[in-house]
């Protein structure tokens, strides 16, 4: 009857995607196999000076390892949960680390100009957004040109994307699926924004 429960609890909740509450952080804290910080940064490739956005950031499971690769560059937070912002924002001031900036809302709706960033990070995020479609409309709208949303997945979230359709849905936002690093189990994907076109010059008779 356990074994039900618990099948029953994870078809619900895959049904009715949510954020992890704040009081369960315990899940997001633990080791991540197969999406390790390492792999995450051989495909974002961060630089310095960069601005990356990391939606649903949890504890700061990532947030670090990015930020000490961004010299003169930023990582700004962005999650649904205060709690949560104020908990790496607690740890960056342990730690001294001072290009991290939060920001509460929607990834529905992210308060950012267009063109403000050039990488996106979601990592087993994208599956807890109601609206994934227009998340994604947001990412690309926010992405400088050429810029790159990378996403991670574990096939046992009962939230998550599969590689087939984050490329369904990152092409109907006019994003491009470049490659993906780890495996079906447990994988990052990297997406880019087109780079703007040059400008053609005029054919003269």
């Amino acid at each position: 009857m356990a074994g039900l429960g618990t099948l029953i609890g994870a078809l619900w909740w895959r049904k009715n995607p949510s954020a992890c509450p704040y009081s369960q952080r315990v899940f997001i804290e633990l080791p991540h196999p197969g999406i390790t910080r390492g792999r995450l940064i051989e495909i974002l490739e961060p630089r310095a000076g960069e601005r990356v956005l990391e939606v649903g950031p949890g504890t700061g499971y990532y947030t670090f390892e990015m930020a000490g690769r961004l010299d003169g560059g930023q990582v700004d937070l962005f999650d649904i949960q205060q709690e949560m912002l104020d908990h790496v924002m607690r740890e960056a001031n342990r730690r001294g680390v001072t290009n991290v900036q939060p920001a509460l809302g929607d990834a529905q709706a992210l308060p950012y100009s267009d063109d403000s960033f050039d990488a996106v990070v979601l990592i087993t995020v994208l599956g807890e957004i109601p609206d994934q479609d227009r998340a994604l409309s947001e990412i690309a709208r926010v992405l400088r040109p050429g810029g790159r949303l990378i996403v991670g997945e574990m096939l046992f979230d009962p939230h998550v994307v599969t590689s087939g359709k984050l490329r369904e849905r990152g092409a109907r936002a006019g994003l491009s699926f470049v490659r993906r690093v780890g495996s079906p189990l447990a994988f990052f994907a990297r997406l880019e924004k087109p780079p703007v076109a040059p400008p053609v010059a005029p054919q003269h008779a």
